[in-house]
């Protein structure tokens, strides 16, 4: 990739960077999404955060987490409107990544090559165990990434595995306790007899 003067600043003293949160269901990435977010904003930072449009679980307009803490958001339908969207913004957050298009590392990558500080939420692996959408590929270019665990509902270990305790083999159903328990590796694979 070619670095063009446009989106290089970092003579004017911006570098851009690129954050993840991934783990489990339940295991607080939304939480720490909004945490670093608000940080942004006390220090009076231009932020702007994005979700998917189908993701209203909570609220339309929304990021919420498990624990109900709340910030505005703006539901996009493809991520190629994040760029669009975020002219002026200095932060940029986006909350369940998994949900967005392939497209979505390269609007990241092209945000943080402009010195926009892009921090990124979302589960690294669907019901089945699998690397889940567009989050390997923002992994292999993020600067920071934090992996956040749930507790095992079986046995009380850290938890990685988002299992779902529905019959719907869909890979993308929007849920929350009804339809999904965190389970650590053991307790995962004795449970889907692997």
């Amino acid at each position: 990739m070619l670095f063009s003067e446009q989106y290089f600043n970092r003579r004017e003293g911006q570098t851009g960077s690129i954050e993840v949160i991934c783990g489990s269901m339940f295991s607080g990435k939304t939480e720490e999404l909004i945490r670093r977010m608000k940080r942004a904003q006390f220090a009076k930072l231009p932020v702007e955060i994005f979700k998917p449009s189908i993701d209203i679980r909570y609220a339309e307009k929304e990021v919420v987490s498990h624990d109900s803490n709340s910030i505005p958001s703006t539901p996009v339908n493809h991520s190629s409107a994040i760029l669009l969207l975020s002219s002026d913004t200095k932060v940029v957050g986006i909350d369940e990544a998994q949900f967005f298009d392939e497209e979505l590392p390269n609007v990241c990558a092209r945000l943080a090559d402009r010195g926009v500080r892009v921090i990124v939420a979302g589960l690294d692996m669907d019901f089945q165990g699998r690397p889940f959408g567009p989050i390997p590929a923002l992994l292999a270019i993020a600067e920071h990434i934090t992996k956040v665990h749930a507790v095992c509902l079986r046995c009380g270990a850290p938890a990685n595995f988002s299992h779902r305790i529905t019959a719907n083999e869909n890979i993308v159903l929007l849920g929350e306790k009804e339809s999904y328990e965190p389970l650590c590796r053991y307790c995962y694979l004795m449970t889907n007899n692997i």
